[in-house]
This record gives C-alpha cells, structure tokens and sequence, in this order.
C-alpha cells in the first residue's frame, strides 16, 4: 500500500483561475497533494482549452500536487484527441487521466504504455470484470489507478457493501484506489446539481472529516479527494489532522472525568484485544501501566450505551483502570463512563477488529 493522500477537486470551465489558485495555495497549507480536474464540458476551442487548463496545472505541480484530469469520450471527439498519442494531456502537465467511460480492456492496457509515462486511472464503480480484463491484455500496473464516481445528486451514492465489493476488485490487484467526500460548503462541481458530491450515500451529510476516517478505515482506499469546491478552511484543516493509518475517536468528556482517566484515554495506543467480545472494544495495557494509580467510582450507575468509553474503577479489582468502548448498552457499576465519542462516529466502531489499533483525541 502507498501512503494515503488528500485531494482537492476544480472544475476550470466553471470557475475563475485566481480562485482556484487560492484553493490550491490553501491545500497546500494543509498537506493536500492531488487535485482532481474535470474536463467533461469543454467549450472552448482546442488552443484555448489548452492554456486555460495548463495555467492551473501548472499552480498545482509547483505546488507539490499531483493532477489527475476527468477525461470522457466525447471530449476526445471534440478536441479532436487520438487514444494512441496523448500530447495533448502531456502538454496539459498532468500526471495522468482517469477515463470517466470505459472501453475494450485492450485500448486501456495499450494506453498504460503510453510513452508519455501518464497515470491511467479507470472509474471504479462498477463491481464488473472490467479491471480483469485491462489486467488481462497484461496492462503496466503501476501506471493504473482506480477512483471511484461521486455523486451529485441526493440518494444515488454507493451503498457501502457495493461500494467494498467493487473497491475489493481494484485492491486485490494492489491498484493505487481514490475515493470522494463531500465540503457541506462547497456548491461546485461539474453539474448543475449539487447536493455535495461523495462516493458513499452515507456519508453525505456527516462532517468532512468523518467521511475521510471511514473512507481511510475501510482499508480500501489510498487517497480521499473532496468532490465539490470550495471546501472551507475549517474542513481542510479537519482533514489535515486526522490521523490516515488508524481510527482516531472524537471523545466528549463528561465533566467528573479524572487526570488518570484523561491519561488512560490519550497517552496510550489503543489495540482491541485478539480475543474479541460483542459487548464491549477491551484495551487492556491500561490497566497494568496503570496499576497502581487509584481511580473512585463516578458516572457508574446509568446503563452505557453503544459509544459510551469507559473505565474500570477501584471496585474492578484487576481490571481497574482497563478502557472499554461499548458495543451493546449494559451496566455495571465497576466501571466509569469518562465520555462518548461523536454520534456521527459510531460507524468507525465497526471497523475495530481483534488487534485493531485506535486513539482518542479530546
């Protein structure tokens, strides 16, 4: 697996270039490295296209970013293109075209040897044999990429067991995968329809950096690009410190939480242990770094709900100070609930495996 990316998207034919610039400029800031461009409603002529899209690119690479163009068909006709020369998109400074349409398996393997060494990225969302068949006419690998669709219109988003079914395609052959999330501010894309532009139906309306987190805890995906534009500063800067490798919980404290729980919950790194239950996530360390650091009962006479954290207290003999995450409600009044993590994060649990590593931050 590669080490996993941010990316920004930017739609030239309905945008203006020092915008653009401003939004690039402003990734950058926050360690976003790939931008996705679409070119699927060119109207200009040929020359015109050229330089408008070159200048921007041009942005980017100074910048440090990797670009990627949304190419489909239509645009090949119309700007009079050949799949067997791409000067054009070699002129363009691109690093590479994600065919938003595909073709025979043949032309696409053909077109990973291109001499211009450019990235060819297929879309991945369709659980069919087509990357089978690319791979079959014995394509160049590593100038493949998979990237999934967005979707600007509510409701027509993947539905998760799709969207793994067609990722498990891409990553069983160690394809370089990107996916999308949706700006709650953003209200550009490449349609006159935006209802944010994610990959995944569920994740529409969560906050940005929750849908990177699921994205990233599937293990299906190496980059995450924000679909529409303009993102706020707030929702790069979220994305920006979100940890890429492993679930990282948001907890809400409850106001009696003590120093030695606060310590439990931050200082270590977590790992569910291999011998899992239903009932709770168990991080056991704790409770032998911490075995001599008293800790009284509070906060542990309600039942715990799923996304409850908590804490064994002096009453738990040896499993004083162990931390649990709660999958099922129960109660048991040797643990204290120290806080909860963020409602919209519950579907991380999920993806707490026996020997799953995960943090919390406050």
């Amino acid at each position: 697996m590669t080490m996993r990316q941010l990316g920004l998207s930017i739609y030239p034919d309905h945008s203006d270039f020092e915008a653009n610039k401003e939004y690039l400029e402003l990734g950058h800031k926050y360690g976003f490295t790939r931008i996705f461009m679409s070119m699927l409603e060119v109207q200009d002529s040929v020359e015109a296209t050229k330089a408008k899209y070159q200048k921007i690119v041009d942005v980017g690479n100074a910048l440090g970013y990797q670009t990627i163009i949304d190419v489909s068909p239509r645009i090949f006709d119309q700007l009079g293109i050949s799949y067997d020369d791409l000067e054009f998109f070699h002129d363009l400074h691109v690093a590479g075209i994600r065919l938003d349409q595909g073709f025979d398996g043949a032309t696409e393997a053909m077109l990973s040897y291109n001499k211009y060494g450019l990235i060819i990225e297929l879309n991945m969302s369709n659980n069919v044999d087509y990357l089978n068949n690319i791979i079959s006419y014995q394509a160049n690998t590593p100038f493949i990429y998979g990237c999934h669709n967005f979707y600007p219109q509510v409701g027509t988003a993947l539905p998760y067991d799709f969207f793994m079914k067609c990722s498990k395609r891409f990553r069983d052959f160690g394809i370089h995968t990107a996916a999308f999330v949706a700006s709650q501010v953003g209200n550009m894309g490449p349609w006159n329809v935006n209802d944010g532009l994610p990959t995944l139906e569920m994740d529409r309306r969560l906050p940005i950096e929750v849908q990177t987190k699921h994205l990233f805890a599937t293990g299906m995906i190496d980059d995450v690009i924000i679909g529409n534009a303009y993102a706020s500063e707030a929702e790069l800067a979220a994305m920006a410190a979100l940890n890429r490798y492993q679930v990282q919980f948001h907890i809400d404290f409850v106001p009696e939480v003590n120093d030695i729980e606060k310590t439990i919950a931050l200082t270590p790194q977590h790992f569910r242990r291999g011998d899992m239950n239903t009932l709770v996530i168990r991080s056991t360390m704790p409770r032998v770094t911490y075995k001599a650091v008293p800790n009284k009962p509070h906060d542990n006479t309600h039942e715990f709900k799923r996304g409850d954290v908590v804490i064994g207290n002096d009453d738990f003999g040896i499993y004083k100070n162990e931390l649990q995450l709660v999958l099922e409600p129960h109660a048991d009044t040797r643990k204290n609930k120290i806080g909860s993590i963020s409602k919209d994060e519950l579907i991380l649990l999920d993806f707490i495996k026996p020997w799953s590593k995960f943090k919390f931050l406050d």
